[in-house]
């Protein structure tokens, strides 16, 4: 894989699937650069070399730093994953302007903030991947999750048509999109011990349909979608929308 691969963290909230992709990468090329957001925190280690950059995906000019300082102490960057995630739930009557703003932000704004800074830099060299996490919510309709859902339709959206304009210059984007992911932002809307129970048998009353393989997933799974789509073994795949979600949208 690349000498050098970029990850940013949309926030702590999401930490499991970073966590997931960072151990991931590092396993593979035996180093991940790991940029988390605005709580400050990184994470990563176990497997490979980890090394923290930090910055603010939403700041365009935190985001040119980081990249800059990854690419002039580790070498230029091959592979970036944009794993950005905010969960603020409610109705669209209940969503604030500061909650749309907020979600926004991070979910879309920091995506095009960061794939734009790293495709910047591979373009002129003709070769690299990107891999942007969104959510099978981009693709199918959720009560209760109108800012996030919209937030990462964006996304998708955002990193397809960047596929197309870069095609030419040899960078494939792609999308991988998971369903239910055992991570803090999955727990944090379970009220108890049933949670996961819930999840995978699905709620008629939300219109969700549940999780036909019956468990939800573990954030190395998300990772290694990741890790297929940024590797050469996917070199002629690009545009694409991978759901990792055990089946729950019926791929509708």
């Amino acid at each position: 894989m690349a000498e050098s691969s970029g990850v940013d963290a949309g926030s702590v909230s999401d930490g499991g699937a970073l966590g997931g992709v960072a151990l991931g990468l590092g396993a593979e090329s035996g180093r991940v650069d790991v940029g988390a957001a605005s709580d400050g925190r990184a994470r990563g280690g176990g497997v490979g070399r980890v090394v923290p950059f930090v910055a603010n995906v939403g700041d365009p000019q935190a985001v040119a730093r980081v990249v800059a300082d990854v690419e002039r102490e580790l070498g230029p960057i091959g592979i970036g994953v944009s794993v950005a995630g905010v969960l603020r739930p409610g109705t669209v009557g209940e969503t604030t302007d500061a909650d749309w703003a907020a979600t926004f932000a991070v979910n879309s704004t920091g995506v095009f903030t960061v794939l734009r800074e790293i495709s910047r830099r591979m373009q002129p060299r003709g070769s690299g991947a990107l891999v942007t996490v969104g959510s099978n919510a981009a693709g199918v309709p959720r009560t209760g999750m109108a800012a996030y859902a919209a937030s990462k339709a964006a996304a998708t959206m955002l990193t397809r048509c960047l596929g197309l304009e870069l095609a030419g210059s040899g960078i494939r984007c792609n999308i991988v999109s998971p369903g239910s992911t055992d991570t803090d932002m999955q727990r944090l809307l379970w009220t108890d011990d049933s949670g996961e129970a819930r999840v995978i048998a699905g709620n008629p009353g939300e219109f969700r349909v549940g999780i036909p393989l019956g468990r939800i997933a573990d954030p190395a799974d998300i990772a290694d979608a990741v890790l297929f789509l940024a590797c050469d073994r996917a070199r002629h795949i690009t545009m694409q929308n991978l759901y990792v979600d055990g089946g729950a949208t019926l791929r509708a």
